[in-house]
């Protein structure tokens, strides 16, 4: 990992801790895990919001009077809200990506469950992603979200990442190996 990769994932860290502990706190965990689907799907949805945290032409006060009209106009919760007041004033805002991450990572230890990371070549019925739930739950133990993702490049099949371990049963990985086979007996 580079260097300003690692910075980073330390502040983001620093401020998701603060933000959790906040929360846990008052009880709040639900608000704050609606809080962070909402501000994901805004940030992947809008251009203009991932500029506006990485612009460095933007003023703090700027940037600052901005977020906290966004943070208010999408309802969350006070204290993700003063976070981001707090993060635009410290020019921080590049790191709020990564924070949410690490903010849902903390929301999963909390309630003892598990992201899997699954990409597919077609997106995944409701009943197909509670269907792969179920079998990582009774395989793991644990309660287990489903993070799904799209690649066509797959063809088919699924690649699962759950922490450390990956399950790739994918077509494009199976074409890949017979290609590796084929050379070597070639």
């Amino acid at each position: 990992m580079s260097e300003s990769a690692s910075i980073s994932s330390g502040i983001a860290e620093r401020y998701a801790t603060a933000v959790f502990d906040l929360v846990k706190e008052e009880n709040a965990v639900a608000g704050l895990e609606a809080n962070l689907d909402d501000l994901s799907a805004t940030l992947e949805a809008s251009e203009d919001l991932r500029e506006l945290l990485t612009s460095p032409v933007v003023s703090r006060e700027d940037q600052g009077a901005a977020i906290t009209a966004i943070a208010a106009k999408m309802g969350l919760i006070p204290a993700m809200t003063n976070v981001l007041g707090l993060m635009a004033s410290k020019r921080r805002l590049f790191v709020v990506p990564a924070m949410v991450n690490r903010l849902r990572e903390m929301i999963a230890a909390e309630k003892g469950e598990v992201t899997a990371e699954v990409v597919s070549a077609t997106a995944l019925t409701e009943a197909q992603a509670k269907s792969l739930a179920d079998t990582l739950k009774a395989k793991i133990g644990q309660d287990v979200k489903v993070n799904a993702t799209v690649d066509e490049t797959l063809i088919g099949g699924l690649v699962v990442k759950v922490g450390s371990k990956m399950i790739d049963t994918s077509i494009r990985s199976k074409l890949n190996s017979l290609q590796n086979a084929m050379k070597e007996v070639g």
